[in-house]
């Protein structure tokens, strides 16, 4: 392998098996009620009155839009 050759991918079946096991940690600690407060951050809105209930989870997806931001740039830079 010369320097000019492009980086080899990972094999697919262990990138399969990556996500597998994270999926699988995920719904542990989800399970687990570890993620309990994720909902009812400062900046969800929620609004109730009498059978009406309206919720926007702003702060909320913002720390998701981050996290997987983040996530996405260590994939891209180890992969």
């Amino acid at each position: 392998m010369t320097p000019t050759d492009p980086p080899t991918p990972p094999p697919l079946g262990l990138v399969v098996v990556g996500i597998g096991v994270a999926v699988i940690v995920l719904g542990l600690v989800i399970w687990s009620g570890a993620l309990n407060w994720f909902g009812r951050l400062p900046g969800d809105i929620r609004y109730e009155s009498g059978s009406t209930r309206v919720y926007f989870p702003l702060a909320s997806m913002l720390l998701v839009s981050v996290v997987l931001s983040v996530l996405a740039a260590l994939i891209r830079r180890w992969f």
